[in-house]
C-alpha cells in the first residue's frame, strides 16, 4: 500500500524541499500541504516515465567516479582554453570518435550522457539504437584509441560497477 502511494519517495521528499525553498517569504502550514500534494501527486503521475528502478550499488566507486569527473572537468577546461588560443601547429584537432559500449543499463547510460556533456570539449552526440555504440565528438584529441579507452576505462566500466 506504501509503495504503491508513493513510488519514489525520495523525489517526494525533493520535491516537498524544493517546494517549501521556493515559497521561502511563507512556510505556513498551507504551504506544507499544497508541498506534500505535490510531493505525493507528481511521482505518481510520472510513475510511467521512469523505465527502470535505479539499483545503486558500490557507492565507493561512485564517489570515486564523482571525484574523476570533477578533475576531468578542471582539466579539460584549461585543455579548451589553451585549444581556443593556441594558433599553428598546436590548434586543436577535433573529430568523432564511435565508442563501443558494453553498458546496457539505462540509468547508467543516462548518467555517462551527462558526464560526457559536462566534460568541457566533449559532446554525446548519438547512442545506436541497440545501445552498442556511442558517438562523441572531441574537441581536441591525438589518439582516437586512446581516447575511446580513456572514456571506457574513466566512465563506462565504473558506471558498469554502479548500476549493473
Amino acid at each position: 500500500m506504501m509503495r504503491r502511494m508513493f513510488p519514489a519517495p525520495l523525489l517526494s521528499l525533493a520535491l516537498l524541499a524544493l517546494w517549501l525553498l521556493l515559497n521561502n517569504a511563507s512556510l505556513g502550514l498551507g504551504q506544507w500541504l499544497l508541498g506534500t500534494f505535490l510531493g505525493v501527486l507528481v511521482p505518481l503521475l510520472t510513475q510511467s516515465l521512469r523505465p527502470t528502478p535505479v539499483r545503486f550499488r558500490r557507492p565507493w566507486v561512485a564517489l570515486r567516479l564523482f571525484m574523476q569527473v570533477g578533475y576531468d572537468v578542471i582539466v579539460w577546461n584549461w585543455r579548451v582554453l589553451r585549444g581556443t588560443l593556441a594558433a599553428g601547429k598546436r590548434m586543436p584537432r577535433g573529430g568523432f570518435v564511435v565508442v563501443p559500449l558494453d553498458m546496457r543499463d539505462p540509468n547508467g547510460l543516462a548518467v555517462l550522457a551527462a558526464i560526457m556533456c559536462v566534460i568541457p570539449g566533449t559532446i554525446w552526440s548519438e547512442l545506436a539504437l541497440d545501445r552498442s555504440a556511442l558517438l562523441v565528438h572531441m574537441f581536441d584529441m591525438d589518439d582516437v584509441e586512446a581516447e575511446i579507452a580513456l572514456i571506457k576505462r574513466r566512465y563506462e566500466r565504473p558506471l558498469m560497477e554502479i548500476f549493473e
